[in-house]
């Protein structure tokens, strides 16, 4: 997968008018790259269109047109695209009431690293989390973290032949095992594999 450049942007004026239909798109999209983990836990896998909406909204709530500027965000979410050989997600903890948020947090420091995923025939893969910054205190976790998980080339291939996909949580305080993967969300990753 390739970076995005000014090249893959709108001009404000131009997304200002693209909007409404780039945004229906790309939130279809997004539905087939979203895995629920549970009740309260949830991957969003990235990709370049992702991304791409990523930067133009942040263009758009701050009104950011300087092309250092521009470059500025293409460098924070660019990292976020699949490289191809990876699968990469925004990996949330997501609790409605603030108290058990809390709570829920406290219990759950590492939880990042428990996350898996598993193309059938081969081992688990956990992820690499947060390269940017570490995201937990020695009292809790974050609700937000950043996931890479590194395929081998055996794994790839497989995937793209067709073998089933897992994902799950082995957490001491949040186990949970979807397989298979869904074959919406599971096409969408096979996508991303070059």
């Amino acid at each position: 997968m390739t970076a995005l450049t000014h090249q893959d942007l709108f001009s404000l004026e131009e997304y200002a008018r693209a909007r409404p239909t780039f945004r229906a798109r790309v939130m279809e999209h997004k539905a087939r790259r979203r895995l629920a983990l549970g009740e309260h836990a949830t991957l969003y896998f990235e990709d370049a269109l992702t991304m791409q909406y990523q930067v133009q909204e942040m263009l758009r709530l701050e009104r950011i047109f300087e092309p250092g500027l521009i470059q500025d965000e293409l460098d924070v979410y660019n990292p976020l695209i699949p490289s191809g050989r990876n699968w990469k997600a925004t990996f949330m903890i997501e609790y409605d009431d603030v108290d058990e948020r809390r709570a829920a947090l406290a219990k759950l420091i590492g939880v990042e690293k428990a996350v898996w995923l598993q193309v059938e025939g081969f081992e688990r893969v956990t992820p690499i989390a947060n390269e940017d910054l570490s995201r937990e205190t020695p009292d809790k976790t974050a609700a937000v973290h950043f996931l890479r998980f590194e395929l081998t080339p055996e794994m790839a291939a497989a995937a793209k032949d067709g073998a089933e996909l897992a994902a799950g949580i082995d957490h001491p305080e949040y186990r949970v095992e979807v397989s298979p993967v869904p074959d919406a969300v599971r096409s969408s990753l096979v996508a991303d594999l070059a």
